[in-house]
């Protein structure tokens, strides 16, 4: 069994409001003169395009919090000795807005960002702040920027909230100062090829995360080192990397997304099982959507459990693996198709009969995205 800081446990039940903070009704709108082109929302690239607008939000441990700015979108300038720079300490989250069938302006259960976004700024001695506060900022800005909301059910606005360490001193030490900032873009899939299956390259030298470390933390630092072993994987045939866990090659994360795998057992009913959350695991809100999802439906069973290489290949061996998928903000959930491990290909079942449970989970969460089913995790930025 792999060892569960309490640390993060903790932080997964912490509320995220707290005393000192920022006020969303202090907030200082400075409006663009003039807007920039919006571009075609069946064209977008994900990331390439930005809105007109930021939120900014300047911290010093002498003076707090001042108030928040909405202003038009700038060019950062902090000193080159700033301690993001140096020692990465900076965090940030990963949201969409979404333009409703009705054309109401959605969040998606924005309270699990927030939570996750503290207690990350906890972990990297970043300061806190009320979530709800940020929340309500966040509305604002989204309602400044609108028009930027794409009127597409493929595309959404992404919202990108962000806080860095900015002290001007050299040595490795809490920042005195902090820049907490939100930007937003209109995007298209995050897979330019939209919902189709990938392959993967199980690793079995490098890590992603370790007990102890930063894996359940949405810190900027977890994702740089990962690129040079996807490299590894897209010179494999591979799309992704499937990354393992110790001696016993545990499964914990798919890329930058968590992992789903549905098997049959050996009685013939239907589980579906996710890593649990025992600090090598990003607390994701598609992979909690999911769960929460899962639970309610009678047909299968839901396992937060550790499951290791040799189990997932045996059960595709004997034809129990019914679908594999990764599950994140940006894809919402990613099909499998094909695990290359030490050096041999395994095709997996997942798109036999077009992956329906994949689907089912993608229809659900869309609809409530996009208003067609209602929901509390649907929360109008009116």
């Amino acid at each position: 069994m792999l060892f569960t800081p309490r640390l993060c446990l903790l932080a997964s039940r912490r509320s995220y409001a707290t005393a000192s903070t920022f006020r969303a009704a202090d907030t200082i709108i400075k409006k663009t003169e003039r807007g920039n082109s919006k571009p075609d929302p069946e064209k977008l690239v994900f990331g390439a395009s930005f809105s007109d607008h930021m939120l900014t939000i300047k911290h010093t441990n002498k003076s707090g919090w001042d108030k928040p700015v909405i202003e038009p979108l700038r060019d950062l300038s902090i000193h080159p000795s700033a301690k993001v720079l140096h020692y990465a300490t900076e965090l940030f989250e990963g949201m969409k807005a979404y333009r409703g069938v009705d054309g109401k302006i959605r969040l998606f259960r924005p309270d699990l960002n927030m939570k996750r976004m503290i207690s990350t700024a906890e972990r990297s001695v970043l300061p806190t702040f009320d979530g709800n506060e940020l929340l309500e900022c966040i509305k604002k800005l989204v309602h400044v920027d609108a028009d930027w909301v794409p009127r597409s059910t493929s595309s959404t606005l992404y919202i990108r909230p962000t806080l860095i360490g900015t002290e001007p001193t050299l040595g490795v030490a809490a920042s005195s100062e902090s820049l907490l900032f939100v930007i937003t873009g209109p995007v298209g899939p995050y897979f330019p090829t939209g919902f189709k299956p990938v392959s993967l390259l199980a690793d079995t030298v490098h890590c992603r995360a370790f007990p102890g470390g930063m894996g359940a933390f949405k810190a900027g630092s977890n994702y740089g080192p990962t690129i040079y072993v996807n490299k590894m994987a897209q010179a494999e045939g591979c799309q992704q990397v499937l990354w393992l866990y110790g001696d016993k090659r545990y499964i914990t994360e798919v890329g930058t997304m968590n992992v789903f795998m549905c098997l049959k057992n050996k009685k013939g009913g239907v589980e579906l099982v996710t890593p649990p959350l025992n600090g090598l695991i990003l607390p994701g809100v598609t992979r909690q959507s999911i769960i929460d999802l899962g639970r309610t439906w009678k047909d299968m069973t839901v396992s937060e459990r550790e499951i290791t290489m040799d189990e997932l290949i045996e059960a595709q061996q004997e034809n129990r693996l019914l679908e594999m998928f990764g599950a994140g903000t940006a894809a919402i959930v990613c099909p499998v198709e094909r695990i290359v491990y030490e050096g041999k290909s395994y095709d997996l079942a997942t798109m036999n009969e077009g992956a329906p449970i994949t689907t089912r989970f993608h229809d659900e969460i869309v609809a409530i995205q996009f208003g067609r089913k209602p929901s509390k995790w649907a929360v109008d930025i009116n």
